[in-house]
């Protein structure tokens, strides 16, 4: 049975919330004529850190759930998390990859075959690809379909969730040991922690966008499905907050006392008070670009809105805390750069 972590649970709300909108169709136009506006279009590749990957195999691993799994072949691989599949391209496995889930929307894997409905696995569609190995997390599910994988025969490995800088490098050390290259793991977290220094390294004095040049700056992470009617407010927990602080700045959720996602009203963003808005791509493009944005109740009245300083970043890279997430960074340092300095 897939038992889900303490954290898993309090997700629950967030997790459910994607599967709706998942298969939203986005509408909207994209209004980015403003001069604080900082769109980022095109995906960061995911590095190839390793070259001729050599498994060694058969191995047999515990996973979170402490079950005890033995992996013989990882020549077909099903991939269920987009930093799971970015370790797997980093690892120089991209080409073993059989299946993804939606999260896994980079370009190195267009093509590969899409075995969830939203976040929901299809046990029939992953059993059509003979995967020899699936690699989720927590948040894969249900449970049944899980279940049905291993009663098949399909070795099913569950590795850590990761919400923030801190929590990466188990989750890499336990896909390296997955696919018998333990050594892959500190090439991989070399990379990504060497990559995060250099990101904090370029935020500069961002006093242009503080009403107190001594104050941090606020930034606010907004989850946006407007075609569903989702508008959730990042705070503690959410992942965006730890990318925020990265950079020298404050969650504007976790500055409202406010825990993972919550609903976005006027009254969480008149306490969090935001100087820039960070928001994914598809997400502003729901609510009809910056002009929809900042039309929408609560967010005009802040300082961002009143400035329209938005960084939309692309969908799959933003949260995923994989080998890309140390580029994420560098270049929303970037942006903050361009519209605070």
């Amino acid at each position: 049975m897939n038992k889900r972590s303490p954290f898993a649970r309090r997700c629950a709300v967030l997790t459910a919330l994607l599967a709706l909108v998942a298969a939203a169709v986005l509408t909207g136009c994209s209004s980015n004529s403003q001069a604080n506006v900082a769109n980022e279009t095109s995906q960061v590749p995911v590095p190839v850190l390793v070259d001729n990957p050599q498994p060694k195999l058969p191995v047999t691993v515990t996973d979170v759930n402490n079950d005890e799994v033995t992996v013989k072949d990882t020549s077909r691989i099903v991939s269920l998390g987009g930093g799971i599949s970015e370790t797997l391209i980093a690892m120089g496995l991209g080409d073993k990859i059989v299946g993804r889930d939606v999260s896994s929307e980079v370009d190195e894997l267009e093509g590969v075959t899409v075995v969830t409905n939203g976040h929901d696995i299809s046990a029939e569609g992953v059993l059509k690809l003979n995967p020899t190995v699936v690699i989720g997390d927590s948040r894969s599910g249900p449970p049944e379909a899980l279940d049905a994988l291993r009663k098949a025969g399909v070795p099913v490995v569950i590795v850590p969730e990761v919400w923030s800088l801190s929590e990466y490098e188990p989750r890499v050390q336990a896909i390296a040991h997955t696919v018998g290259m333990p050594d892959a793991a500190k090439v991989v977290t070399d990379h990504m922690n060497q990559g995060i220094e250099q990101a904090k390294a370029k935020t500069a004095n961002h006093a242009k966008c503080t009403a107190n040049p001594n104050d941090p700056m606020t930034i606010a992470f907004l989850y946006l499905r407007g075609t569903a009617s989702v508008y959730l407010l990042g705070g503690k927990k959410s992942g965006a907050d730890d990318l925020i602080a990265s950079l020298g700045a404050q969650d504007a959720g976790t500055k409202a006392g406010l825990e993972t996602f919550t609903p976005l009203t006027p009254e969480s963003l008149a306490k969090g008070q935001p100087d820039v808005i960070l928001v994914m791509e598809k997400g502003l493009e729901s609510v009809g670009g910056v002009d929809g944005l900042v039309a929408m109740p609560g967010v005009g009245q802040t300082p961002a809105g009143q400035n329209k300083r938005v960084i939309a970043m692309p969908d799959s890279e933003l949260l995923s805390f994989g080998p890309r997430t140390p580029a994420t960074l560098e270049r929303i340092a970037d942006k903050l750069n361009g519209i605070c300095s």
